[in-house]
Parts: structure tokens; sequence; C-alpha cells
């Protein structure tokens, strides 16, 4: 299949960061499908029903989730200042590895009178439960192997700087997931992950609802990507979410799994050695304050 743009990157440009709607969509996928832009170059490929173990993934993260909601997003989530204090709390959150310190690291340093590491650290789930995280990585696993499967070029160029680092999720192309429950994004482009490799989504479902499609707004099209779907895209399009109708409890967890490329320059030709001494002394700095 292919599909030209409805809309110039210019109009695109002057969109960014606002909700999108079911009239910006023509076609929404619900079957397998391979969807390539008119000069051919892959936008995205949806297949339905190969992943499994989703529901041990979920029982693992929602609960942290749901007590730690984030007011981070700050333009995803619809937010227009930059005052993180007065965005939306956002249950949302990233595990594994990640590229910048948290206000919480930088207040430690300060206080501390420690000089600033290098700037990669293990996400705060990860730091705090690491035997929960553990229970997390099977379902990773399985993103990582359909992965591997429908898109080998793109795979093994992510694979071989996944490999070239240890702050990294097991043996998988993948340093962080960023996971996401009953949230709508405004219209973006991803940024801080590889750009050679392909964006990785799956969702995780509670209970009925309707919408919250993955769309391509450019194209005007979209994904109805459901429990056990995979959904391979070019997260360097414009992208977003369509609104999603819930109902009583239910919910919608999407998972979204890549390589952060800061994280892979800064630490490619660091030793496991140097990877445990500094998760280390950033676990001991927390540990102190408690």
């Amino acid at each position: 299949m292919k599909v030209a743009k409805k809309k110039t990157d210019e109009e695109m440009k002057r969109l960014e960061n606002t909700f999108i709607k079911p009239s910006d969509i023509d076609t929404i996928l619900r079957d397998d499908a391979t969807v390539y832009t008119e000069d051919g170059k892959l936008l995205l490929l949806f297949r339905k029903k190969k992943l499994t173990g989703g529901q041990a993934f979920y029982d693992v993260i929602a609960d942290y989730m749901k007590k730690h909601p984030s007011t981070n997003r700050g333009t995803a989530s619809g937010s227009t200042t930059k005052n993180t204090r007065e965005n939306p709390k956002i249950q949302t959150t990233i595990t594994g590895y990640f590229d910048r310190w948290s206000p919480i690291h930088k207040h430690l340093f300060k206080k501390k009178g420690i000089p600033t590491p290098i700037e990669v650290r293990e996400t705060a789930f990860v730091s705090d439960h690491p035997d929960e995280f553990e229970k997390m990585v099977p379902f990773i696993e399985k993103i990582d192997h359909w992965y591997k499967k429908y898109l080998p070029e793109y795979y093994e160029k992510q694979y071989k700087k996944a490999k070239e680092t240890h702050f990294k999720i097991a043996d998988t192309a993948f340093t962080t997931i960023t996971t996401n429950i009953n949230f709508q994004t405004t219209l973006h482009k991803d940024k801080g992950d590889d750009e050679d490799g392909f964006g990785n989504l799956a969702v995780i479902e509670k209970g009925k609802y309707t919408g919250g499609e993955t769309c391509l707004p450019q194209y005007g099209i979209g994904v109805d990507v459901r429990e056990g779907d995979i959904l391979l895209m070019d997260v360097h399009e414009w992208h977003a979410n369509l609104p999603i109708q819930l109902e009583k409890d239910a919910e919608r967890m999407s998972v979204v799994c890549y390589l952060r490329r800061k994280l892979w320059e800064r630490t490619k030709k660091k030793s496991r050695a140097f990877m445990k001494r500094h998760n280390q002394t950033v676990r001991n700095l927390k540990a102190k304050t408690v």
C-alpha cells in the first residue's frame, strides 16, 4: 500500500503539539498492512496478534505508574507552558536506561558537592525495583523478536549499536521503554531515539474502549493497535493519537521500545564494570537521602 501526503511539511509544522481529531484521518488500518510513501520509503508495518505476555508486563508496572503520575511530558500532553508544575499529570513512565538526569539527581549532586557523572542512568523504576523490572523483560524480548523478523535491515543497524553498550535491556535492540496509560499524545516527531531504527509499539488492554488509534496525519492514515498486535513505524514522521473513549475502569496501556542515541554515544566504549560502578554510585547517592 502506498500513501501520499495530504499536507505540506510547513502545514504540519504549524500543527505541532496540537491534538488531532477523527476528521483528520481518512483510513484506519485494522488488519495486517505494510505502508510506503509515494517515493517508496517504508512508513509502517502492522501485524495482528503476534505478541503474548502483555498482561504480565502490565501487572508489574501499572500500579507504579498510577502512584507516580508525571508532569514531564510537556507539549506531548498538550501543555503550553515550560513550567512542569502546571502541566497535566499523566500516567506515563520511562523504564530501562535514559540519557538525562532527573531533577532529583541534579539536586542530590549539588547538595552532596559531587561532580556530575556522565549523563546516563537507570530509570527510577529500574533503580528502585530491579527484580520487578526483570519480570518486564520477556515481553520486551518478544517485541524485539518480531522487530528482527519483520524489519531485519532496520533491526540490524539498531542492534549493532545496542551491542556496543551495556546500558541496554537484555540482549535486545532497545535501551529504553516508554509506557503510557490512557494518554492521547499531541502531534510530534520523536526526538532522541536512533535515526537508523524504527519505532516499536504494542498495546495492553483492560476493559473496553474505542479510539486511541496511532496516526500519521500528514498521510491521512491511522492504525488501531490492539492487544497482541505490533506496529513498527517511522517515528520521525509526524504522529499522534486520536481521542480515547473509555468505558468504566478501562485502560489502554501503550508500550514503546527504542534506543536512545545519546546514551549509546556516551557509553559505547564503557566496560560492564564501569556500568556497575556507575549505577551503584547513583543508587548509593539516592539511598543516603532516604
